[in-house]
């Protein structure tokens, strides 16, 4: 560790230096510029009150709802934002500094119900109007110095309330007790199948993110209950909103982080519009080379997004991502060629992009999108020979048309109707899993070999509307989809929400609603002997929020699932479908490819307690979550089962103590149970197979625990700001189990167990 922490302080002390003779010259100074608008409307509003806190800097925002405020002395803010009619919100941790004008867009939300001789207080809490329980938002500098988390959107989401991941090493979510392919991800209005580097298919997981997080304005999560506004997902949704780019003036960012490098730019395009660009590449192939590894990934990433203002009404929106994954393999020794062996090595090509027309319409506005996904995988597996055991090598598009209207009929009556038209324009597959290594339930081979293509086509139709009576803030809606690939073709969901505010600072809250999860394509090819239906989820979601400061929020919630539809195996008719993430597919059969039937049952339900603390003139920060739960399915065979994903507890604390304008120190506690396994035979003829008339009836893995600690310094030149931090996670160098494998070499089980103790260091320059 010694190695990273000490050129670490070494490059603090030559800058503070450097830094210290600057800042003796002047007081480096800085803008706040931005845009305020309705939450519900997309409208610009004029004349809301800007006040920078503890300062006597503020603004008026004009008629187009924009504002600047200049002069202001380089550091780290709170900014309040208030008008009559709207909830007045505090936005915590602006980093004013001398390079690019900081740009904050602002959404404020509607006083929906209206309490008699109550406070005026301001929030550091937005609750949106689709949003009644299981909602938390985060900006993205929030998530950008969280420690131990490697700058990674979907990390930051595991820290909340009902959320844990398959392995410390991983994003593959669990969310109540789902499978990580319940989880839906949107950015910018797009929904993506897989957010990850070396994502899994058929599923939502991967190891790391491909969204830059220097990008993100915001990140919305819902862990269930969710508006007839989103459907195709049983589980959760991470709303990802890029910000814009700087329409004041042009500027770039260089960084040097734990994994990779990357350049972003950005600007205005004329007066009416921005751009923003980015690239980043990974470096551990170059480490990994030099310390003659086995296994060796290289990944890149690219980001272009353009929003063009036509006039006061309408404006365009361009947004596309791209990634490059690659793993190449050092086989040149006979220890490296079993290691590989082990293996499913995952290289893959994807991107995805989007174009969004917004038309404002005084009371709401229309926005329609165009977008279309796309990915390569290029999946195989040698045995230690070098023969191919394993090969899929396959391509999944979709384009996607989804238009909506929202309108706010009345200052407490919203409606919102809408359509997405999805069409899988190219589905291509040619895999190969050899007899050997797909076996049915009497232990029989079964060789699949596929090579085809097909195209696919969904529908959905939803709509609903949101009405303030009193103390209530009611919401009812339902959504009609259709998919053709399935035996069943239609489907209806109605959902509903109420909450009702006890007073200023308390409410309680009630979701109610049924879900629909189309299976994912690769599933179809398995060789069913039958259509799949979709998965259905019934929930209910009961909930108490109190805020006894500005800053300060409790959440409490109930939550039941009941799961109906759910792929069952017929390979392993104890079992339901659960993939997360590939490692070897000798244990398993891998993303799908089995004979499956919608015959699964199960059910989730649990306890969970959220308290969060917002940056304010107190200058800390964090949140606590607990999380209690249990996950059961039954299959073909059998009772109820532990669901593979079962947690039975989960904690997380995280802080941040924010110094002074220079200087943050955080740290962040895990802990959780182990999930259940299914034990292998250990002597016959199947030894080293899993025994799956036990499944997940096997020993639990031990329970995980970890730290991580992390320190943040900026520094301002005029012109320049650069910010350099150490992360170590993992601080005390827990080696937590993540799975029970087979050891071919002694015919034992044996633990995978993550990393020790992980140091490292960035540096962000800004200019």
């Amino acid at each position: 560790m010694k190695i990273y922490i000490l050129p670490y302080f070494v490059i603090i002390s030559i800058l503070n230096t450097l830094f210290a003779q600057e800042n003796k010259i002047d007081i480096l100074k800085g803008i706040i510029t931005g845009n305020v608008i309705s939450a519900t409307t997309n409208n610009p509003l004029k004349s809301v009150t800007i006040k920078i806190e503890e300062t006597k800097l503020g603004a008026l925002t004009d008629a187009q709802g924009k504002f600047t405020i200049k002069n202001i002395p380089a550091g780290v803010y709170t900014v309040k934002f208030s008008i009559l009619g709207y909830e007045t919100y505090s936005q915590s941790n602006v980093i004013v500094s001398t390079a690019m004008p900081i740009q904050l867009e602002v959404q404020l939300v509607e006083k929906v119900i209206e309490l008699e001789g109550a406070e005026v207080r301001s929030s550091y809490f937005i609750r949106l109007s689709e949003a009644v329980s299981s909602t938390q938002t985060f900006s993205g500098e929030e998530i950008k110095r969280t420690p131990g988390i490697g700058e990674d959107i979907i990390r930051a989401t595991s820290l909340l309330p009902g959320v844990g991941v398959t392995s410390a090493g991983r994003n593959d979510l669990i969310v109540r007790g789902g499978a990580p392919f319940e989880n839906l991800f949107i950015v910018d209005n797009i929904e993506i199948a897989n957010i990850n580097h070396f994502g899994t298919q058929g599923t939502s997981g991967g190891p790391l993110s491909l969204i830059n997080i220097d990008f993100v304005k915001n990140v919305t999560f819902s862990a269930g209950g969710f508006g007839a506004k989103y459907g195709d997902k049983t589980s959760s949704i991470t709303n990802i909103t890029l910000r814009n780019g700087n329409e004041e003036s042009f500027g770039a960012k260089a960084v040097l982080s734990a994994t990779g490098f990357g350049l972003n730019f950005e600007g205005p395009i004329s007066n009416n519009g921005s751009f923003i660009l980015g690239a980043r590449r990974s470096y551990l192939d170059f480490i990994f080379k030099a310390a003659v590894f086995a296994f060796i990934p290289e990944y890149w990433d690219f980001i272009g997004k353009a929003r063009y203002k036509i006039d006061n009404n309408n404006s365009l929106s361009f947004l596309t991502i791209g990634a490059l994954d690659d793993v190449s393999l050092n086989n040149e020794k006979l220890d490296n060629r079993f290691k590989n062996s082990t293996v499913a090595v995952p290289n893959q090509k994807q991107y995805f992009s989007g174009l969004t027309w917004q038309h404002l319409l005084g009371n709401g506005f229309i926005n329609v999108t165009l977008g279309e996904t796309y990915s390569k995988y290029s999946t195989f597996q040698n045995d230690s020979l070098l023969n191919i055991i394993f090969k899929n090598n396959s391509s999944e598009s979709e384009t996607s048309l989804k238009s909506e209207i929202d309108l706010m009929i009345s200052p407490k009556l919203e409606l919102m109707f809408g359509n997405q038209l999805k069409w899988a324009t190219n589905l291509a597959y040619d895999i190969l899993i050899p007899g050997f290594m797909r076996t049915d339930s009497l232990g029989i081979p079964s060789e699949l070999v596929i090579d085809t293509n097909f195209t696919g086509y969904k529908n959905s139709t939803y709509a609903s509307v949101t009405a303030g009576i009193s103390n209530f803030k009611i919401s009812l809606g339902g959504r009609l989809d259709y998919n053709k690939s399935l035996e069943k073709h239609w489907y209806i969901s109605p959902r509903g929400s109420v909450l009702y505010q006890l007073n200023e600072v308390s409410a309680f809250t009630i979701s109610l609603g049924r879900y629909y999860q189309s299976p994912s394509y690769i599933w179809l090819l398995g060789g069913s002997p039958e259509k799949l239906n979709s998965i259905k989820s019934d929930q209910i979601v009961l909930g108490f929020d109190h805020t006894p400061r500005e800053d300060l929020k409790v959440q409490v919630e109930l939550f039941y699932k009941w799961y109906d539809n759910y792929p069952a195996r017929l390979y392993r008719p104890t079992a339901v479908l659960a993939p997360s993430g590939f490692e070897d597919i000798s244990y398993e059969i891998p993303f799908g490819l089995e004979p499956l039937t919608s015959k699964g049952e199960g059910f989730a339900r649990g306890l969970e307690l959220f308290i969060q603390k917002k940056l304010s003139e107190i200058p800390v920060s964090g949140l606590f979550s607990l999380t209690l739960g249990q996950s059961k399915f039954k299959s073909l065979i059998g009772n109820f089962r532990p669901g593979s994903y079962d947690v039975l507890a989960i904690i997380n604390l995280a802080c941040a103590w924010r110094i002074n304008n220079e200087w943050e120190i955080s740290a962040k506690f895990r802990y959780n149970t182990g999930l259940p396994t299914t034990p292998f035979f250990t002597e016959g003829e199947n030894i080293g197979k899993l025994n799956f008339s036990q499944y997940n009836e096997g020993e639990r893995l031990p329970s995980n625990h970890s730290m991580d600690f992390r320190i943040d310094k900026i520094w301002n030149l005029k012109s320049f700001m650069m910010v350099t931090y150490v992360d170590i996670q993992n601080l005390y160098g827990k080696k937590n189990v993540s799975a029970v494998r087979w050891d071919y070499r002694n015919n034992v089980p044996k633990y995978s167990t993550s990393f020790g103790i992980l140091p490292s260091i960035g540096i962000v320059a800004e200019f």
